[in-house]
């Protein structure tokens, strides 16, 4: 049988993960899970690089994220689930790459002067900031990944990670192959107050929302502005509450949604309360497999250690091919 192609991803750890968590990433990595061998990992050391001054949650937010990832139905019998720092061969092999990646071509990374320019810090003119994109593409190739599952946003860090593998193969001999972007349709989940969905934003539909918090966040959100009256009609296409519609309902109710916003038939509370019980059955299900996870003391911790242990194995036959490549002694 031949073997299963390899595909790699991770998140920060962010602590209580939403809908945008779950319909931008985590439903895909779910089912990649069916046709790959996948890596799936913590990035505590990337969370260090935007909050390195405030390290007291990271921990905390680690273990939170990981067990709604096994309610979502990440399953550890069929990925790897691990947490970065407890890889080591991850910054040795950053370290590596760094001594011929030139510091102009990090500086050329979009999100390297976007995120700067976005949120005004000055405190991210640092060494870690600069290079992460070339700790992303050692975690990549640590693990001679295929694939990676990216927004159309992440591709000029998945450029960089092939160009970083090719330039290694061309100066030491082949190692890596260059890793595919796998591009998939994210659907666009708005948060409550028409932005992208964010904690940061205070507007997140959190996977642990009880129906009554669910309702209490939908009820007020925020609308097509074109409708100031009940008898005003709108445009769907302008409106965060249909996005989240052509998520969770069938298409018969969305038409009914678009016909009725168009000509004025409904309101927007009308419009909301269809929606909102097909959020909750959404929610439902995972909510239990979290429940179960929370009753299985150390659970969380047993499957890191067990992923940990894999990933490390997997890593260190890496870190052997680089070695001898770059004839440094295999011990």
């Amino acid at each position: 049988m031949a073997e299963k192609k390899r595909v790699l991803s991770g998140n920060r750890p962010s602590g209580k993960l939403h809908l945008g968590h779950l319909y931008g990433a985590l439903s895909n990595w779910v089912k990649l899970q069916e046709e790959y061998r996948c890596f799936y990992f913590v990035a505590d050391w990337h969370a260090l690089t935007t909050e390195y001054n405030d390290t007291k949650k990271i921990r905390e937010s680690t273990l939170d994220m990981v067990a709604d990832w096994l309610a979502v139905g990440l399953d550890p019998e069929r990925s790897v689930i691990f947490v970065q720092s407890s890889i080591k061969e991850h910054a040795e092999l950053e370290l590596l790459f760094s001594m011929f990646t030139r510091i102009a071509r990090l500086e050329r990374v979009p999100s390297y002067k976007e995120i700067q320019q976005e949120t005004g810090r000055q405190d991210l003119d640092t060494v870690g900031f600069l290079s992460y994109p070339l700790l992303q593409a050692a975690d990549i190739l640590m693990y001679r990944a295929h694939y990676v599952p990216v927004g159309i946003d992440q591709m000029p860090h998945i450029e960089l990670t092939r160009e970083t593998a090719r330039k290694f193969n061309e100066l030491f001999g082949e190692v890596f192959n260059e890793p595919e972007g796998l591009l998939t349709e994210v659907p666009k989940v708005p948060g409550t107050d028409g932005r992208k969905m964010s904690k940061s934003y205070g507007n997140a539909i959190f996977l642990s929302d009880s129906p009554e918090e669910v309702e209490r966040k939908v009820l007020p959100m925020k609308t097509d502005v074109r409708r100031q009256r009940r008898s005003d009609p709108g445009v769907p296409e302008d409106c965060p509450v249909f996005d989240l519609h052509r998520i969770f309902n069938p298409a018969e109710v969305i038409k009914w949604v678009h016909d009725g916003c168009t000509t004025a038939g409904i309101g927007c509370i009308e419009c909301k309360q269809k929606l909102i019980p097909k959020i909750n059955e959404a929610l439902a299900p995972i909510q239990n497999r979290r429940a179960k996870v929370d009753s299985k003391p150390n659970y969380v911790r047993d499957v890191l250690i067990g992923g940990n242990d894999a990933a490390r194995k997997f890593a260190r036959e890496t870190m052997e091919m680089v070695k001898s490549a770059m004839n440094f002694q295999v011990l």
